[in-house]
């Protein structure tokens, strides 16, 4: 979708505490203020709704918040493949309050299906959904869903509010245009108690309404078949006029009829915002092409729902986040961490041999999935004993080469001690500050040769029953004890001479290479891929702004920004090592807070649904959503390389401006549109 920018006479407010402004409270654009004026006497059914409200439409790649200020009007244009998800935002802000109470006004958001020409269709509420945008700690984040095809929101003064709008494209979906339209309507103030109380006209008007109705269909015996069936279509349009009205909006379901938006039932008043989609003849592979391993708390699971390690609930909440997930073209994996930052990772949480381990792991969305190494929280040979027999059943199994090993997260340090007792207390004597602090980082990996020793012995254990299992070690630096190099970055390098054999996916972090990425080819050239050696990446903490990473407040490009890294740079696979790694609470409703010590956002992609409704089902953020588009930009560069080779693919993203490098890539959305319609124009002949 392509926007404009601001006009040349666009005001900006003063901000309280800037240049000694007042505040950005109460103003639109043009700078006229919000007025409350005619609060609680407007009647919006009586005037246009444009005149209460401006609503715009952003890319889903801006952070619209609550100031945000008015852009032109203009429609939604979109393009997707099949079985991919395309995204915009309609932002909205009063220009007047015509409420009764603290709020500006209630709006209804009323939306159709999406249909082509041939009669095929998008459906309302399945492959267009809409979610209210809910600011986190100040900044855009939570998408909290919105019931379909009918919904209401409350604006208020001053205030920008934005909703995500979504078109998830089915893989079986026929080609071609798709239209489709949004109205949007101010409503009175006791629009929302309307369904209780009815005034006595709108008593009136409903039981005249019926009773035509009734006119329409009751005399029809011995009629002509045809004058049968146009006496029924407007019976038909009456009655779908009346379900229209705010006495029955609370019972309208997700899916609703999506015929309700006939020409006839439009409302003169509303604002009509179309919503044009172009589905062409490519599909996104359900397998996706770049494994992206997600880690998901399971301690987090059982504190916040109050479920017991292995019960019925316990499987329940893992199955119910592991399904949630795939959707994201991400492979979960569930974690616990043991000793010395060691862990427990796995994606299924049922053993190899329960009729529902075949379902997760022949899941064709799954790209990689991590295999439980028992003995990492027991020595006990029961504990070897399920290892043996996880991995015997798993390696016969043709999704087998999907399967890795995750065994060691996090280096852990004591105190230093002296003989009469005495201690350097670590976190305050004794620091770590190469890369990142020592405490609650979950991405620090081995730094001695005795760590890299117990890798070693615990692959060669995995690697007793399956010579071809993958192991895979995260590091950002070599071990401090050896001498691999002349400096820091070479002893990093050189770490597969360490490993090898006993790992086969280095996953190194990005942010050791800073703005060089030119020295990912020297990771590369390291390694042995005629021996399966693969070199995936990861972010956390860092690196930080202005490289790309999934922190909050970060630019919407920068988020996208993580995957086109990996395929510019040549990774293979990604890890990132929480999901929902989040403050501990004992209640499934409690606020939602981050770890202290790391940047806000960090290892949370996504909120517990009973914080903001009576959902059960996980709220995605909308850091979450842009990693789906990043990684469906990977499908579109492979496909266009597939046609043209690598190279015209690098030169596209950096011909078109989306990426060039880790600080260098657009800061605008208009790029990414450029660079997926020239992919579109060119592979689509």
């Amino acid at each position: 979708m392509l926007l404009g920018v601001n006009p040349p006479n666009f005001i900006v407010p003063p901000v309280e505490g800037i240049a000694g402004g007042g505040t950005g409270y109460g103003w639109t654009d043009g700078g006229v203020e919000c007025s409350n004026f005619g609060r609680g006497v407007i009647d919006p059914t009586q005037i246009p709704s444009a005149d209460l409200l401006q609503v715009w439409c952003m890319p889903s790649t801006a952070n619209v918040g609550e100031q945000d200020m008015p852009r032109p009007f203009d429609h939604v244009s979109l393009l997707a493949a099949r079985n991919e998800k395309e995204s915009v935002q309609i932002a909205m802000r009063p220009k007047l309050s015509w409420a009764s109470s603290g709020m500006a006004g209630t709006v209804q958001i009323q939306c159709s299906d999406l249909c082509s020409a041939a009669g095929d269709r998008l459906l309302v509420g399945q492959s267009l959904t809409m979610r209210h945008v809910v600011p986190i700690l100040g900044v855009p984040d939570a998408l909290v869903p919105l019931s379909l095809p009918i919904s209401q929101i409350n604006l208020l003064p001053g205030e920008t509010t934005s909703i995500w709008v979504s078109v998830d494209v089915p893989a079986g979906q026929p080609p071609g245009h798709y239209e489709g339209l949004i109205l949007i309507t101010a409503l009175k103030a006791d629009a929302e108690s309307s369904a209780h109380t009815l005034a006595k006209a709108d008593k009136y008007k409903l039981n005249r309404e019926l009773k035509n109705c009734l006119e329409l269909v009751e005399p029809v015996d011995g009629k002509p078949l045809e004058e049968v069936a146009e006496r029924l279509k407007s019976a038909t349009s009456s009655l779908k006029k009346i379900l229209l009205l705010p006495v029955f909006h609370e019972f309208y379901e997700d899916n609703g009829s999506c015929d309700m938006m006939d020409e006839d039932a439009l409302s003169n008043i509303s604002i009509h915002l179309k919503i044009n989609v172009t589905v062409w003849d490519f599909t996104l592979p359900l397998t996706p092409s770049l494994p992206a391993v997600f880690g998901v708390s399971e301690t987090v699971i059982e504190d916040r729902f109050g479920v017991q390690h292995g019960s019925e609930g316990w499987y329940d909440a893992l199955d119910c986040h592991f399904k949630w997930l795939l959707q994201y073209r991400i492979s979960p994996y569930f974690c616990r961490w043991g000793d010395s930052m060691r862990i427990l990772a796995y994606t299924c949480p049922w053993p190899a041999d329960h009729p529902r381990s075949e379902e997760y792991y022949s899941d064709p969305r799954l790209a990689a999935y991590a295999v439980p190494y028992a003995p990492i929280l027991s020595c006990s040979s029961e504990a070897r004993e399920s290892l043996r027999k996880e991995v015997e059943i798993l390696k016969s199994k043709h999704h087998w080469p999907k399967a890795y090993f995750y065994l060691w997260d996090e280096i852990q340090c004591s105190d230093l001690c002296s003989a009469a007792g005495d201690r350097l207390l670590v976190g305050q004597s004794l620091t770590m500050r190469h890369v990142v602090p020592i405490l609650g980082v979950p991405d620090a990996l081995p730094l001695n040769l005795e760590q890299y020793e117990l890798i070693r012995s615990m692959s060669c254990d995995i690697r007793s029953y399956a010579p071809d299992a993958r192991v895979l070690t995260t590091y950002y630096c070599g071990p401090s004890d050896a001498q691999l190099g002349s400096n820091t970055f070479e002893a990093f390098v050189k770490v597969p001479k360490y490993l090898r054999p006993h790992t086969q996916i280095f996953c190194t972090s990005e942010w050791v290479f800073g703005n060089r990425e030119d020295l990912a080819t020297d990771i590369i050239a390291e390694l042995q891929p005629e021996n399966g050696e693969e070199w995936w990446t990861y972010v956390c903490m860092g690196p930080s702004d202005p490289q790309p990473n999934w922190h909050l407040g970060m630019r919407g490009t920068q988020h996208r920004a993580v995957m086109w890294r990996v395929w510019k740079e040549g990774g293979t696979g990604f890890l990132y090592w929480g999901a929902n790694c989040y403050e501990k609470s004992l209640a499934a409703s409690a606020e939602v807070k981050f770890r202290r010590g790391l940047p806000p956002g960090d290892g949370v992609l996504f909120y517990p649904g009973e914080v903001f409704s009576s959902s059960h089902e996980p709220i995605a953020s909308i850091r979450l959503e842009r990693i789906l588009s990043g990684m469906q930009d990977i499908e579109y560069l492979k496909l266009y390389s597939s046609r043209f080779g690598r190279d015209k693919g690098l030169a596209l993203l950096e011909k078109t401006g989306v990426y060039l490098n880790p600080e260098r890539y657009t800061l605008e959305h208009s790029p990414i549109d450029i660079m997926r319609a020239e992919i579109y124009r060119t592979c689509g002949a």
